[in-house]
C-alpha cells in the first residue's frame, strides 16, 4: 500500500470520527438535561401525606374525593364515603414513584402519548392534582399512555402484553416526557370506582315479609330456628308452599353489595316513590326495612334503599344451674358478642342516607309475587278421557299379545288351536 492511499484512509476515518463526534455531542445536548431525573422520584417533596385534604381527577369530567368530618368522601356521589384504602395506597405509591426514562417530546407528539390537554378528545390525559386545605396542589401530574411489555409466556387466549408503567408529565414541564415503572392504573375518574363497597350483612333471618304495590302479591314467611323450614302466612285453601323456592332465602343477602349510589335521588327518577317493601328480621334483633326502586335505564339494575334497627341485649340473664366459674367467661363472651352487635348497628344505620344501584340478580329471589312461593298446580284431566266425542261409548282398548300384532278386543278371542284347525262344531252337511 502507497502512501497516496494511506493518506486517503487516514483522511476518511478523520471525516468519520468527525461525524461521529457531532452526532454524539448533538445527542449529548439533547438528552443531557432530561436523563439527569433518571432513578428520581417524580414527586421529591412528597412526604407528609397528612397535608394533601383532597384530590382532584379531571378528563372528560371532574371527580373530587375531599377528607370530610374524618373521612373521605367522594362529591359526586352526595359525599359518599371513599375507600381510604384504595386512597392510601395511591398516595404511598406516588410518594415513593421514581423515574425510569426521560426526553424531550414536541407538542405535535402529545396525541400520540394521549397528552393532550384533559378534556380534549380521546388522546388527552388524566389531571390528577392533590390539594391542600386552602384547594391549591402540592402535587400535580399528567396520565398519558400506559407503557406495555410482551409477555415471556404469552397466553393461549391471546393477551401476550401487559401493563408495566405509564408516560406522565409534569404540569409545570411540558417539554419533558416521563416514564414510570406503574401503570398508575387505580387513577379512574369515574364516582363509582372510588366507593367503599362495604354494605350491609344479613344473617341468621328469622323472617321476610313483602308488601307488594299489589295486594295480592304480598306475603310473609317466618321459622323458628335456622334449621326449621319456612311457613307461609295465612295459606289460603289448596295452596301449598313449594320448600324448593324459598330454601336460598335464608342466605339471599348474606353478602350483599351494591354498584353505584345514585346521584340523582329524586323518588320519582328512582321509582322509590312507589316502591317494593322488604322487611327482613333476624334471630339477633335487627331489623331491615329495604324499599325497591324501578330499575336503571341503563342495565336494567334497582335502585334501593335500606333502613336498619336493632333491640340489642346489654344484660346477660344468667341461667340458674350457671357455676361461679363459669360466669366470667359467659360474661366476658356475651359483652365481646354486644360490642360486635352495636358496631355493625351503627356502621349499618349510616347506610340508609344514600340511595343504592344494586344487581336484579341479588334482589330478584326476595320480590317474587305469592302465586311464585306456591307448588305449581297440575292440570287435573277427566278419567277415561280417550278423545272421543262427547256421549259416545268408549272404545275398548286393542288387546296385545306378545309376538302377535294387536287385535281389537270386540275381535274373536284368539286360541292355542294348530293351523287349519277350529274348535267349533264341523258345519253340517247340506241336506
Amino acid at each position: 500500500m502507497n502512501r497516496k492511499q494511506l493518506t486517503l484512509i487516514f483522511l476518511a476515518l478523520v471525516i468519520v470520527g468527525s461525524a461521529g463526534l457531532v452526532l454524539i455531542n448533538r445527542n449529548k445536548d439533547s438528552w443531557s438535561a432530561p436523563q439527569g431525573k433518571m432513578g428520581l422520584k417524580l414527586f421529591p417533596n412528597f412526604t407528609n401525606l397528612d397535608d394533601v385534604v383532597a384530590i382532584h381527577l379531571k378528563d372528560a369530567g371532574d371527580l373530587h374525593l375531599a377528607a370530610k368530618d374524618g373521612t373521605w368522601r367522594v362529591r359526586e356521589r352526595n359525599d359518599y364515603p371513599a375507600d381510604f384504602s384504595q386512597i392510601k395506597e395511591l398516595m404511598d405509591k406516588l410518594a415513593g414513584l421514581k423515574i425510569s426514562q426521560s426526553q424531550p417530546i414536541a407538542a405535535s407528539q402529545l396525541a400520540r402519548m394521549q397528552l393532550e390537554p384533559p378534556g380534549k378528545g380521546t388522546n388527552s390525559a388524566i389531571l390528577a392534582e392533590f390539594l391542600d386545605k386552602q384547594g391549591k396542589p402540592l402535587h400535580a401530574v399528567l396520565l398519558g399512555k400506559k407503557h406495555t411489555e410482551e409477555s415471556a409466556r404469552p397466553s393461549p387466549f391471546g393477551g401476550g402484553e401487559f401493563d408495566n408503567g405509564r408516560y406522565v408529565m409534569l404540569p409545570e414541564d411540558t417539554q419533558n416526557l416521563l416514564l414510570v415503572p406503574d401503570p398508575l392504573s387505580s387513577i379512574e375518574t369515574s364516582p363509582e370506582s372510588w366507593l367503599d363497597k362495604d354494605f350491609f350483612k344479613i344473617d341468621k333471618i328469622k323472617s321476610v315479609s313483602l308488601l307488594s304495590t299489589n295486594a295480592t302479591n304480598s306475603w310473609k314467611l317466618t321459622r323458628e330456628s335456622e334449621d326449621a323450614p319456612w311457613v307461609l302466612d295465612a295459606t289460603n285453601a289448596g295452596e301449598m308452599l313449594d320448600s324448593n323456592k324459598v330454601s336460598s332465602l335464608g342466605s339471599a343477602l348474606s353478602y350483599a353489595s351494591f354498584l353505584d349510589v345514585a346521584s340523582n335521588t329524586a323518588p320519582a327518577a328512582t321509582g322509590l316513590d312507589k316502591p317494593l317493601a322488604l322487611t327482613l328480621a333476624t334471630f339477633d334483633h335487627f331489623t331491615y326495612d329495604i324499599k325497591v326502586g324501578g330499575k336503571t335505564p341503563e342495565n336494567n339494575n334497582l335502585y334501593l334503599t335500606v333502613a336498619v334497627a336493632a333491640d340489642i341485649q346489654t344484660n346477660r340473664p344468667a341461667a340458674a344451674t350457671e357455676k361461679p366459674e363459669d360466669k366470667q367467661k359467659l360474661d366476658a363472651e356475651f359483652q365481646a358478642k354486644t360490642k360486635a352487635l352495636q358496631e355493625k348497628l351503627a356502621k349499618e344505620k349510616a347506610l340508609g342516607q344514600w340511595v343504592y344501584v344494586v344487581s336484579s340478580m341479588q334482589v330478584d329471589p326476595l320480590i317474587r309475587e305469592r302465586s311464585q312461593l306456591l307448588v305449581d298446580k297440575k292440570e287435573d284431566k277427566p278419567a277415561g278421557n280417550t278423545g272421543a266425542e262427547p256421549g259416545a261409548e268408549p272404545k275398548p282398548a286393542a288387546v296385545e299379545t306378545p309376538g302377535l300384532p294387536a287385535v281389537p278386543a270386540s275381535a274373536p278371542a284368539a286360541t292355542n288351536t294348530p293351523p287349519g284347525a277350529t274348535n267349533t262344531p264341523p258345519a253340517e252337511p247340506p241336506k
